[in-house]
């Protein structure tokens, strides 16, 4: 092949002139180089003075359901006998299980009610709506509104009454859904879940994500326990009811029994409120402790029941941010004109080289 095509062989020497003719034609051009860096550098510099930042507030967790269950067996046929369930919560854990988790995290339930929610931002409340619209440039553009001018989103949950917050929230929860908030698990073989927060606004991007996270945890807890709460609430009512009643038949038995001392045991019925007192108190202490058994027995229930959502990693101020300072900024800008045009250079001298050469032959 070598023999077949020598023309278009490049020797060693004709590299060097190539490299040669490339200096010098950088030489000529040394204020076109100089130019494009200075260019660069003050482009990289204003580039970074009016960029808008974007901060980034992560946080991890791991949902573990409790609905198995391993360790309560022992349990289950005491509990069945008073009619106790310590096995079930099926229907409402399927809300949370598999991928449904990150679907309910970014639902319009769980993100209007965390904008509609009050936190203290700078060591002031404020509602999140009101701070969000105001970083996205929506506050500005509602002023220009004669209906919508001075609108202050209160705190409150969907649907408040108010069509003009109805409508105000479902926008923001668009532009949150599209523009700020991501949820996704990082290793699909994990069972971690990650929420990330991208704002201009540092302090919003880390209140709003822990603000979430509690907020799906509440509703969490709530749905998984809400049967067993309901069971544990009516079992105490009524043990503190049937405890009232029973210190009250002690003290009456012990009225009855200061009202006759000496009772005399020839006259049996001076003793029968006494003894009608005594009854009372017996028959309370066994309601009682039935209803105590009750009680300690759906504490159980409840505590199997009760979710674990375990929080990995929480957003730390200072967050991670796309920022760059001035002077890196310049220098990276200098750098990238700097090295575009030498190229663009470059190429120019080569295609005029190929084509002189083409032209000669």
């Amino acid at each position: 092949m070598n023999n077949a095509n020598p023309t278009n062989q490049i020797t060693l020497r004709e590299l060097l002139d190539k490299g040669r003719d490339i200096i010098r034609y950088f030489r000529q051009k040394r204020l076109v180089l100089v130019l494009a860096v200075l260019l660069g550098g003050v482009g990289g510099v204003v580039y970074a003075l009016f960029k808008t930042d974007q901060y980034k507030a992560n946080l991890s967790f791991v949902l573990a359901d409790p609905g198995s269950s391993t360790g309560l067996s022992a349990y289950a046929g005491i509990a069945s006998q008073f009619g106790i369930d310590l096995g079930g919560g099926g229907q409402s854990s399927s809300l949370f299980q598999g991928d449904n988790i990150l679907a309910f995290i970014q639902s319009q339930r769980m993100i209007t009610q965390t904008l509609l929610s009050e936190a203290n931002i700078g060591g002031k409340p404020i509602v999140l709506a009101n701070r969000y619209a105001a970083v996205i440039g929506f506050r500005s553009d509602w002023d220009d509104e004669p209906m919508l001018k001075n609108f202050i989103f209160q705190a409150d949950s969907l649907p408040s009454g108010n069509p003009v917050q109805d409508s105000l929230i479902l926008i923001l929860y668009r532009h949150v859904l599209k523009e700020t908030i991501s949820v996704a698990k990082p290793d699909k073989k994990l069972n971690i879940i990650q929420i990330t927060t991208k704002s201009p606004d540092e302090q919003f991007a880390q209140v709003f994500t822990e603000l979430l996270i509690h907020n799906v945890m509440d509703f969490y807890v709530q749905t998984k326990t809400q049967k067993e709460q309901e069971n544990l609430d009516i079992l105490t009512r009524q043990a503190d009811s049937v405890r009232k009643a029973l210190y009250t038949a002690i003290g009456n038995v012990a009225v009855a029994t200061d009202a006759n001392p000496n009772p005399n045991r020839a006259l049996q019925q001076l003793n029968v409120s006494a003894q009608r007192r005594r009854v009372e108190v017996q028959a309370n202490s066994a309601i009682l402790e039935e209803l105590v058994k009750n009680q300690e027995l759906a504490k159980i229930s409840l505590r199997k029941q009760m979710p674990i959502l375990q929080i990995i990693d929480r957003p730390v101020l200072p967050l991670e941010s796309n920022a760059i300072g001035p002077f890196k900024a310049g220098i990276l800008g200098a750098l990238l004109f700097g090295f575009l045009t030498a190229s663009f250079l470059m190429l120019r001298v080569l295609f005029g080289s190929i084509h002189a050469t083409q032209m000669h032959g």
